[in-house]
Parts: C-alpha cells; structure tokens; sequence
C-alpha cells in the first residue's frame, strides 16, 4: 500500500519539541520530514528504536529496531539495523530540519515502523565506526534527548 502517511510528536529533555512525518512511497521507500527544536547544535544520532513504550519516557522505547539481527551502522552500510538513520544537524538555533529517504522502514508489512518510537540522541552517531562494543549496538549515541510515538496520520 502506498500514499500510507504516519506522525510522530517528538517531546524529551528540557525544550526538545517537534514533529516528524512519514510518507511511504510507491518505490516502497519511507520520506521522513520533519523539525525538532531545542537541540545544542551540531550532530544528533536519529534512530527508529523497536518499542513504542514511552512510560519511562525515551528510555522505555527498547534497543534500535533491528528485526534482521545486524550491527549497527549508517544508513547507506548494508550491515546496519533497520532504525540507523543516522544523525541530524541542528544548527546554531538549535533546530534540526529533517529529511531523509530510506527503503528500511516501511509503514506497513511484517517490518512496519507504526507504533515504534523515533529517538534523538545527545551525541552524534558514529555510523558503527568508532572500535568499540556501543559503536556496534548504539553507535555511541549518547542519552535519548527526544521521542515520539510514530503513528497513522489521517489524510485529511
């Protein structure tokens, strides 16, 4: 099914607030746009984390959604979890525009995001690449500044 929309309203730590949607598209590729606010600026790791558990706040929504079982890594390895989209840039205002296409994501199938959480991190994410045993799962992403629910969103 394509034209399938989703939300999710990012809320965490201190000012972080925002928004970021979804749009499957007919190539079966997930487009993620969005803006998060209140961010120091530089790099944050952006991940699809496995649950939708916000009861604990962003600590509750579980390891990165990895339903193949690999290492982390960045968004264009092929050895990589599913959720690893890598890191966003907030800028000297602290806000991050988000835009990004990725084909691992889908909002429907055995493998839909739809109730999972979408996380930014503290730290930028260091893609897998940083020799150590947090490089292989987290990415060294630092503390879980931000989350949200990803849900449908209606199309009107």
């Amino acid at each position: 099914m394509t034209g399938v929309k989703a939300v999710a309203l990012i809320a965490g730590a201190a000012n972080v607030r925002g928004s970021v949607q979804f749009l499957q598209q007919p190539n079966g590729a997930t487009q993620v746009k969005g803006r998060i606010s209140g961010l120091s600026p530089g790099l944050h790791g952006f991940h699809i984390h496995a649950l939708g558990d916000t009861t604990n706040g962003c600590n509750s929504t579980g390891p990165h959604f990895n339903p193949r079982n690999k290492h982390h890594g960045a968004p264009t390895d092929s050895e990589r979890h599913a959720g690893d989209l890598g890191n966003i840039v907030a800028g000297p205002d602290g806000v991050a525009e988000v835009s990004i296409v990725d084909a691992q994501i889908p909002l429907t199938g055995q493998h839909s995001i739809l109730g999972r959480a979408v996380v930014v991190h503290a730290d930028p994410d260091d893609l897998g690449k940083g020799g150590h045993e947090l490089s292989k799962t987290t990415g060294n992403a630092g503390a879980r500044l931000g989350c949200g629910i990803i849900g449908l969103q209606s199309s009107v």
